[in-house]
């Protein structure tokens, strides 16, 4: 049977103690826990639209909580549209819609193929009814910083991929730490008291060649294609994942800057490749020399995709779970989890190496 709504502000302080609001010995900061017995008590009936919330100073004095506390409380419910203050007058239940309100910023740097398996999970884990809006930085730091600065404080929550070798946390620390989760990349100055979800690029590299070490022996050099030209982004790990891996096997290597032209191919060498583009122009030249990859020339991609498991018979690729990273991206946004979790990478073997 549906509960009768609360009448008055003194009703619902009685409720509060009844359901034991404040657990002082939870893990869950205590201003979720007084925006989730809200919500909760909103989506059961307890709380309806139009009705008045305890001051803040009365919650704050009845279960000895810091104002601060109560007023990040109330501040969250105000940005999902669930709660309105009146000046002079107090707090009320603005809503009962209590999913369709909450809004999430995503900040990526370009929608690449991969990125997009990303995005969809994130969208997918989070419900249909969160509204998601996503903005590209494009590894430019003022669009990136303008972008953030031009948010704040329209969003429940931030998602953003710091795509940059160089310092962003200044920027990034703009943002409400409770309301940001790190993606992708890892930002070293931050620690367990943010949210990251991260690749180990370094580890990464040098695992992902360590599995396809037996392969890559039969070739005589294995080079790194960076295509420093393009705009995309390489993170330092990955060239240091790369000469670590060469160095401690006494493989020789190469790193090229572009694969700008036909003669960077050579028979019998083996090549990892991060672009889109070099990887078509590879197959393309490959194919004119009359070379079989995975026989005459080697290839290994970086990151999977749909494509890449039917393109020339299938490339081997090192390759983050961004299936999987989505999937925890949201779990991570709906709980506010907060901690430096490292997604898993794997090699996977196919015909090109």
């Amino acid at each position: 049977m549906t509960q009768t709504p609360i009448g008055t502000p003194t009703i619902l302080f009685s409720l509060m103690k009844d359901f034991a609001l404040i657990d002082s010995q939870s893990s869950k900061p205590k201003y979720q826990q007084l925006i989730e017995y809200i919500i909760d008590s909103i989506e059961n009936g307890r709380l309806a639209r139009g009705q008045q919330l305890p001051s803040i100073n009365e919650v704050a004095q009845n279960f000895g909580m810091a104002r601060m506390t109560v007023t990040k409380a109330y501040d969250e419910l105000r940005e999902r549209g669930l709660v309105t203050s009146h000046h002079g007058k107090g707090f009320y239940v603005n809503s009962t819609d209590t999913r369709s309100q909450m809004n999430i910023f995503v900040l990526f740097d370009a929608l690449t193929p991969y990125k997009e398996i990303l995005y969809d999970a994130i969208v997918e884990g989070l419900g249909e009814d969160v509204n998601v809006n996503i903005f590209f930085h494009h590894h430019n730091i003022k669009v990136f910083e303008n972008l953030i600065l031009n948010n704040l404080g329209h969003y429940n929550f931030y998602v953003v991929m710091p795509h940059f070798n160089q310092d962003v946390s200044e920027i990034l620390k703009q943002i409400p730490k409770e309301k940001l989760l790190l993606l992708d990349i890892d930002v070293p100055s931050f620690g367990e008291d943010f949210a990251l979800l991260y690749q180990d690029f370094e580890h990464n590299v040098y695992q992902g060649l360590s599995e396809a070490q037996n392969l890559i022996q039969k070739y005589q050099t294995l080079s790194l294609v960076l295509s420093s030209k393009s705009f995309q982004y390489t993170p330092v790990g990955i060239i240091n994942g790369f000469k670590k891996y060469c160095l401690e096997n006494q493989i020789p290597f190469e790193i090229i800057p572009d694969l700008e032209e036909e003669e960077h191919l050579q028979k019998d060498h083996a090549y990892l490749v991060f672009r889109e583009n070099d990887l078509v122009r590879f197959i393309n030249w490959s194919n004119k020399k009359g070379w079989k990859l995975g026989k005459d020339i080697g290839l290994i991609s970086y990151d999977d995709t749909p494509i890449k498991e039917i393109l020339a018979e299938g490339i081997s690729v090192i390759s983050n779970d961004f299936q999987a990273m989505g999937k925890r991206a949201a779990e991570m946004i709906l709980s506010k989890q907060r901690g430096r979790i490292v997604n898993q990478c794997s090699f996977i073997k196919r015909k090109s190496l």
